[in-house]
């Protein structure tokens, strides 16, 4: 093991079994050196005056590496930094009690699912699913989206739940906020207004890098996480606690 391995190590194990410890960050201790962009160093949620600042570091260039269009919503892929919460579901406008509220980055050139914003300014609002932008997801677990055992929500016909106001108008627990991911040459980082901000301090959160798929006969699930490239903790134990 290197010693830059061996100070991660040491960070988490302090982070994580301490008694009484209070972890911040989410410390990676496992390395991906044949996808360093989906490699996570660490994840973070912080507190920045009346916003949530979300970041991640990972190994290479982030957000480097896009999924291959095919032409097609059916069967096409989506790409993600993500951060799983404790945060419950009411908090961005979805029904209470409904599964695990995610924020995350993704990219998928096949479609877009932000009809509010036109993130390349072309004057097309529906051609920009290839752009990285934010959305909240509600997962939840599932033995039909296969190894993973999870999926985005749908929402099946005649159900009626409670949906934030920038819902896109698909059948899925899926909210696009329109708040815009930066980039460094290896960290993504999206700043989150919250009017009550204070009352989060302490939720806790994870990092995770996976993949999506759209069902190939577009119907549900339909929108399974088929990859999971790393998760931070290892275990997605959510033990970052929001500072």
């Amino acid at each position: 093991m290197t010693y830059s391995n061996l100070l991660k190590l040491a960070v988490a194990i302090i982070s994580f079994s301490a008694p009484g410890a209070h972890a911040t960050d989410v410390m990676s201790v496992d390395t991906m050196p044949d996808n360093p962009s989906f490699d996570i160093q660490k994840a973070s949620i912080t507190k920045e005056g009346n916003a949530l600042k979300f970041r991640m570091e990972v190994a290479g260039a982030a957000g480097e590496k896009q999924p291959k269009a095919i032409g097609k919503l059916a069967g096409s892929d989506v790409y993600s930094y993500v951060w799983p919460t404790s945060f419950d579901p009411s908090l961005v406008g979805f029904s209470p009690d409904t599964g695990i509220l995610a924020f995350a980055a993704t990219s998928h050139p096949d479609f877009d699912d932000t009809p509010l914003f036109d993130e390349d300014g072309d004057g097309d609002a529906a051609n920009d699913g290839r752009i990285w932008h934010s959305h909240w997801v509600v997962l939840n677990k599932t033995d039909e989206c296969g190894p993973t055992g999870l999926k985005v929500r749908d929402i099946k016909k005649g159900e009626v739940f409670d949906l934030p106001k920038t819902w896109p108008e698909l059948p899925l627990f899926i909210d696009s906020p329109g708040w815009h991911p930066s980039f460094t040459q290896t960290s993504i980082e999206i700043l989150v207004p919250f009017e009550k901000s204070a009352t989060l301090v302490g939720a806790s959160f994870d990092g995770v890098t996976s993949a999506l798929r759209v069902n190939a006969n577009a119907h549900a699930p339909l929108l399974c996480v088929s990859a999971v490239f790393e998760v931070a903790s290892g275990d997605l134990s959510l033990p970052g606690k929001i500072d």
